[in-house]
């Protein structure tokens, strides 16, 4: 399974508006890191960087002088992504920038199916949070000292490290994943699919007639005094 783990940085925080600056993405096959990554810093074409935007990554106007445009970029970005799912940290605000770059582009958004937000993920998993990367990496002990500034490489690297471990760490299913059949195991160590056949008749009961009645008795006198119960109440 291919998943790239990608980040955004903007001019602001209108994707109508504002355009995407820097893009950062780190290809994952069957969770682990494979080493190929994209990093594109982006001119936007005439539209100035918030100022507070600014603070938080830190690139300015002139960082991006001479820089390619989306358009110039496009293609290599969709190549990098193609027929994988993405991962990303409050993935709704970085696919919205994305898809209208696209739409700029006449070319069509990104399926949502295949998006994963990792920010999801880690407030179903954690609903007392914090859940922000830095704190995630916290909790995971993953070391962030370098992000001193948000950048989108950076940020990609550190969130594939999160995102492993909000699934389940590397362990996860002991290298075992369900596949699309709910009869099919895949092994991920050796890319083999094991089949595993149903039983052709099921298996006789092991309780006796005594005992199936006795169940029976059982199960009615305690759906009395449930129902006794709850007429007192």
């Amino acid at each position: 399974m291919r998943e790239i783990v990608f980040d955004t940085e903007t001019t602001g925080l209108d994707f109508a508006d504002d355009r995407v600056i820097e893009i950062g993405g780190v290809e994952l096959d069957n969770r682990f890191p494979t080493g190929r990554t994209f990093h594109k810093y982006i001119n936007a074409q005439g539209r100035s960087v918030h100022p507070e935007a600014l603070a938080v990554h830190g690139i300015s106007d002139a960082d991006l002088e001479g820089k390619p445009v989306f358009g110039d970029i496009f293609q290599e970005f969709l190549e990098f992504i193609d027929g994988a799912k993405l991962v990303a940290h409050n993935a709704n605000f970085d696919m919205n920038f994305i898809n209208a770059e696209f739409a700029r582009l006449n070319h069509p958004p990104v399926d949502p199916g295949l998006v994963v937000d990792t920010l999801a993920i880690a407030r179903r998993k954690h609903p007392m949070g914090p859940n922000s990367l830095d704190a995630l990496c916290r909790r995971y002990g993953i070391d962030n000292s370098r992000r001193t500034k948000h950048g989108a490489l950076l940020d990609s690297e550190l969130l594939a490290e999160v995102y492993i471990e909000l699934i389940g760490g590397k362990q996860a299913a002991l290298g075992l994943e369900i596949s699309g059949s709910a009869n099919e195991v895949s092994d991920t160590s050796t890319d083999t699919v094991v089949a595993i056949a149903q039983r052709p008749s099921p298996l006789p009961s092991r309780l006796s007639e005594a005992e199936r009645a006795a169940h029976d008795v059982l199960v009615e006198k305690l759906g009395e005094k449930a129902l006794w119960h709850n007429l007192r109440a």
